[in-house]
C-alpha cells in the first residue's frame, strides 16, 4: 500500500500536501514558504517507538542537521522542532531519550529555537513528564503536548499552568481504551475546553492546537475573560489543513504555528490524517480518480 500511494504521481501529490518531504533541505524550503506568509512553524521528523539504539540517535542527529539548516531562516521563537521521545529511545531507556532529547534542546537554543515534548499513548506520560522536568532545569522554554481526552489530562494541565510553561493542548490521536480516556466525541470536546480553560486561567502560555471553529472562538472568549492578550498564547495546525484559516488568523494577528512533518517514515503519519477528517480521505480518493 505504501508502494502504491507513493510511487503514483496522483497520489504521491495528495502526500505532498501532508508531509513536507522526506529530506531536511525540503522541509526547509516548506518552512521558508511558510515563514513568507506570516506563520510560524513546529517540524517532527516522522518516526516512533524505536527499539534500537543506533536508529534513536540517528533520529537525534537528523534534528541536530535539520537545526543547522534553519539557522539561516533566522526564525527565532517561531521556528520549534517537536520531538518523540519514543524515537530518541523512551522504549529502550528514560536515560538514553533524555540524552538525546538534550542535545537537540541545545542545538534548538543555538539556533534561538525551542523544542516541544509530543505527546504518545498514555502509559509513556509519566516517562514524558519527568524527562520534560529534567530538560526545563536547562532549557526552560521546553513545551511539552497534553491530550485532553485522557482522564488525567486537567490535572496534568494544573501542573503545567505555571509562569512560562508551554503546553500545547490536542484532543489525542491515540487509541486508548474506555479506563484511561474519553472515547465519545462530545465528550472528547468537553474534556478539551475544560483543559483548554485551565490553561488559559493559568500563568503559562498555552498553545491551542485546532482547526476547530468551535475550539477557536472559545480560545477567544477564554481570552477575553481571563484578560490574556493576543501575543501570550498562540494557535497550532497541520501542514497542508485548512490553510486558509491559518493565514486569516495570523493575518489578524494571531501567532499560528504550523506542524511540519517530513522524513522517509510517512506512512502512518499520512494515514492518520486521512483518519481524522472524512474531507481528508475524499480529497484522497478524487486524486486516486484523477479529479
Amino acid at each position: 500500500m505504501r508502494r502504491s500511494v507513493s510511487g503514483f504521481p496522483l497520489t504521491k501529490k495528495v502526500v505532498r500536501r501532508f508531509v513536507a518531504g522526506e529530506q531536511a533541505q525540503e522541509a526547509r524550503n516548506a518552512i521558508e514558504r511558510l515563514r513568507d506568509t506570516g506563520l510560524a512553524v513546529t517540524v517532527d521528523h516522522l518516526g516512533e517507538e524505536t527499539l534500537d539504539a543506533r536508529a534513536a540517535e540517528a533520529t537525534a542527529r537528523a534534528y541536530i542537521t535539520l537545526l543547522e539548516a534553519l539557522k539561516p531562516l533566522r526564525l527565532g521563537d517561531r521556528g520549534e522542532v517537536s520531538v518523540k521521545l519514543s524515537a530518541v529511545g523512551q522504549r529502550l531507556d528514560d536515560a538514553m531519550a533524555l540524552e538525546h532529547a538534550r542535545e537537540i534542546c541545545a542545538a534548538a537554543a543555538a539556533s534561538g529555537a525551542t523544542v516541544t515534548l509530543d505527546m504518545e499513548d498514555h502509559t509513556t506520560v509519566d516517562s514524558t513528564l519527568s524527562i520534560l522536568r529534567k530538560l526545563r532545569e536547562d532549557h526552560p522554554a521546553t513545551g511539552v503536548a497534553i491530550q485532553a481526552y485522557l482522564f488525567r489530562s486537567e490535572r496534568d494541565c494544573h501542573d503545567l499552568s505555571s509562569e512560562g510553561s508551554r503546553v500545547r493542548l490536542v484532543k489525542g490521536a491515540y487509541r486508548e481504551p474506555a479506563s484511561v480516556a474519553h472515547q465519545g466525541r462530545t465528550d472528547v470536546d468537553k474534556a478539551y475546553v475544560r483543559c483548554l480553560r485551565i490553561l488559559m486561567a493559568g500563568n503559562g502560555y498555552p498553545m491551542v492546537a485546532t482547526h476547530d471553529d468551535r475550539m477557536i472562538a472559545i480560545t477567544e472568549l477564554l481570552a477575553d475573560r481571563f484578560g490574556r492578550t493576543i501575543g501570550d498564547h498562540e494557535f497550532q495546525m497541520l501542514y497542508g489543513i485548512r490553510t486558509d484559516l491559518q493565514e486569516a488568523l495570523a493575518g489578524a494577528g494571531h501567532t499560528v504555528r504550523v506542524y511540519v512533518p517530513y522524513g522517509d517514515d510517512w506512512y502512518g503519519y499520512f494515514m492518520r490524517r486521512l483518519a481524522e477528517r472524512p474531507a481528508n480521505v475524499a480529497f484522497f480518493l478524487r486524486a486516486l480518480g484523477g479529479k
